[in-house]
């Protein structure tokens, strides 16, 4: 359980660094899109991110309409894959106590 990232846990940050790991970068529109979250919170936690330096935001206008680009930092790269790691052991430790295994 100390391996799991405080930061992490929360289901909007979590899965907004699984979405851009995947990614070189993604609109603050399409991860809105693809997380199914309101401005304001999906701001709010991606915001939470920035400061703690696993993601990085580039904004840009374009047509006179401002556009926010979001990447994972390697920081933040590294933190995902230390969590992910952490909740395959979790979920492997469970699957043994409930008699299932891989």
């Amino acid at each position: 359980m100390g391996q799991l990232d405080r930061l992490l846990e929360h289901r909007l940050r979590l899965a907004a660094c699984v979405l851009l790991s995947d990614a070189e970068a993604m609109s603050f529109t399409r991860l809105k899109e693809l997380l199914e979250a309101t401005d304001g919170n999906l701001g709010a936690q991606l915001n939470k991110l920035e400061e703690s330096g696993y993601l990085r935001v580039r904004k840009e206008f374009v047509d006179r309409k401002p556009i926010s680009w979001y990447s994972l930092t390697a920081s933040g790269r590294r933190a995902l894959g230390r969590h992910l790691q952490a909740l395959e052991k979790l979920i492997s430790a469970a699957n043994v106590n409930t008699g299932k295994e891989k």
